[in-house]
């Protein structure tokens, strides 16, 4: 599996550009995954429901099922799990996109937008492996990609990676 992140700053358009990336991945024949690291605590279940109230019961673990997807609900003792850790928990596929993880080492795409506010990751963090943004950046000594061309970003991700596709 081939690992990309994606690293921004809260509102340059991480997410968006995730979600405008994927249906591109999937036209070129490639299989792909997402891991999203959550800041906070946050929870894919519902009071009242009944996995929900498993868990609140004391179950480590509650998986649930139906014939259209499955989600297994873990709580945790100890530490957060690394990434590398949670990627083993991943079906293989040919690509895995992860939103989060900065800390983490794995090649990433930096979503850059000056208007933000907030300094670039780029110029101190090595593993930034090209820059997507929606204005020039003079001065850049990685790849700056057209934030509102996700074809390019694509395009530059099969590269980078070497990743080969259906087309």
């Amino acid at each position: 599996m081939k690992i990309l992140g994606l690293l921004g700053w809260s509102g340059s358009g991480k997410t968006t550009l995730l979600v405008d990336l994927l249906p591109r991945y999937v036209a070129a024949g490639l299989s792909v995954s997402t891991l999203k690291h959550a800041h906070s605590g946050f929870d894919l279940d519902q009071p009242g429901k009944d996995s929900f109230r498993h868990r609140e019961a004391g179950a480590r673990e509650v998986l649930i099922a139906s014939g259209t997807r499955w989600a297994l609900l873990h709580e945790l003792d100890g530490p957060e799990p690394p990434l590398e850790e949670l990627l083993t928990r991943l079906s293989p596929v040919d690509l895995v996109l992860v939103e989060g993880f900065k800390a983490s080492r794995h090649a990433k795409l930096e979503v850059f937008r000056p208007s933000v506010g907030k300094p670039p990751f780029w110029p101190e963090r090595p593993e930034v492996a090209a820059v997507a943004s929606d204005e020039p950046l003079p001065g850049c000594d990685r790849p700056v990609l057209p934030l509102a061309d996700p074809g390019a970003i694509v395009a530059w991700t099969i590269g980078f990676l070497g990743l080969r596709t259906g087309i």
